[in-house]
């Protein structure tokens, strides 16, 4: 293949549009050879893909020098200013639309420097040709935010961002009013953990991914929870979005998808990697031998339906591996099964004979941005309701292909319907759609 990689944070994105997927890992951009191979392009630090200036290639912003990179659509990256914000250790970031103007606006998350304090939270929101501006600095109390990733979970038509706080501190939803406004609302909700009483309560929470786990077409959520031994600190949580009847709150399915504890577990990574419909799970761990000199290893968890998990980690080939936080997925090949990188090993999935299809969509770059970033497509088969989004960035720094890849299992009939619901609330709907193909489709009024 051509890559030398390391363990850091991976990022697929199409960078020069040729419809083959490329990869930015650990800070080193790798285009996509048709499949066959990977280039080397450019080195720099750990960043996420958007196309902020919606000129139709995406562009990267490097949170490790505070850095956006223009793409210059010739295979060149050009830095572009950005304002001053605080001092911080930052440890992930994540594009949307946050105030709906049809531009991406990007939330950086402040960590900290162990023993000092936190570093707050920050969102630059884009002027378009005007460039960003610091819309918001958080205040006290601040906290430790490792992994960001945004959803409009709950379908009001704007997006809402879920932030995993590391050192036993609630995790927080901040809940968008429609106008890049935000209130924390991941206690009322269900989501900011468990606090039950003692100063261990809540967990280490490293990384978190939005996705539709049981087929209902409402985005769930997983959030992976680093844990101590002691059972007052927060094991990793399986979250169902109940949907309109349940006010969008959501419910606990943890002790149901029975996932094994490990002491070091970290980034999650989503993704249909059997081609079933459902969304498999693959988390995993930084460092190898925890408390009790016990083993810690990444694992795959495949979604055996109605919240039940199995462990296939040594079935599919990925026994014993290193300590790592690099997990994201992309067909990579385009032969339509979802391929993983992770702990700097690019894994080609080779056993899979489920339909798929996939769907790449664009924004028109006045009403909704280019990239679709915040859209979400449903699939209708019979009773199923299979549920995607497009996502700038999920677990702790990383981001799966913005390519939408859907398994179908054993169905081989036209698709009845594939309902694009666009980030500005626009409903576009395309019947009778054929298995084992890529959509493209553009926003239109």
């Amino acid at each position: 293949m051509g890559l030398s990689l390391s363990g850091g944070t991976a990022v697929w994105g199409d960078y020069d549009n040729d419809g083959w997927v490329d990869l930015y890992a650990a800070g080193t951009l790798w285009r996509n050879n048709k499949g066959g191979s990977f280039t080397k392009i450019m080195n720099n630090g750990a960043g996420i893909w958007g196309d902020y200036d919606n000129d139709g290639h995406l562009d990267l912003f490097v949170w490790n020098n505070r850095q956006l990179l223009r793409n210059n659509q010739d295979g060149t990256f050009i830095p572009i200013s950005l304002p001053k914000f605080p001092k911080s250790i930052i440890r992930g970031a994540n594009w949307a639309d946050y105030n709906g103007d049809g531009y991406i606006d990007l939330y950086v998350g402040g960590y900290e420097s162990w023993p000092s304090p936190s570093y707050p939270d920050v969102i630059l929101r884009n002027e378009g040709v005007g460039g960003f501006a610091l819309q918001w600095t958080q205040s006290k109390p601040l906290y430790r935010a490792r992994g960001i990733t945004s959803c409009d979970f709950d379908n009001d038509g704007d997006m809402d961002v879920y932030v995993s706080n590391y050192r036993l501190q609630a995790n927080l939803l901040w809940l968008n009013d429609g106008t890049g406004r935000f209130e924390n609302a991941a206690k009322e909700f269900g989501i900011d953990g468990d606090y039950n009483g003692e100063k261990w309560s809540y967990g280490h929470t490293i990384g978190s991914a939005w996705g539709d786990m049981d087929e209902d077409g409402y985005i769930d959520l997983f959030v992976g929870n680093f844990s101590h031994p002691a059972a007052s600190q927060d094991r990793c949580k399986f979250y169902k979005n109940l949907g309109p009847a349940g006010s969008y709150h959501f419910k606990d399915m943890t002790n149901t998808a029975s996932l094994g504890w490990q002491e070091s577990y970290a980034s999650p990574a989503l993704g249909d990697y059997d081609n079933d419909g459902d969304l498999d799970l693959y988390l995993t761990t930084v460092y190898a031998v925890g408390s009790g000199n016990i083993r810690n290893y990444p694992v795959l968890y495949r979604n055996d339906g109605n919240w039940h998990f199995s462990d296939v980690t040594a079935e599919e080939g990925l026994a014993e591996l290193p300590p790592t936080y690099q997990a994201a997925w992309a067909d990579f090949d385009n032969d339509g099964d979802l391929d993983l990188i992770t702990a700097a090993r690019l894994f080609v999935n080779m056993a899979n004979t489920n339909n798929w299809i996939k769907v790449h969509l664009a924004g028109d770059g006045k009403n909704v941005n280019s990239a679709a970033i915040g859209a979400q497509v449903r699939i209708r088969m019979s009773e199923r309701i299979i549920a995607r989004q497009v996502e700038a960035g999920t677990g702790e720094g990383n981001q799966n292909d913005m390519t939408l890849h859907f398994g179908l299992g054993k169905w081989d009939k036209p698709i009845p319907t594939v309902e694009i619901v666009w980030p500005n609330g626009v409903v576009q709907k395309i019947h009778k759609v054929r298995p084992n193909s890529r959509l493209e489709i553009r926003f239109r009024k």
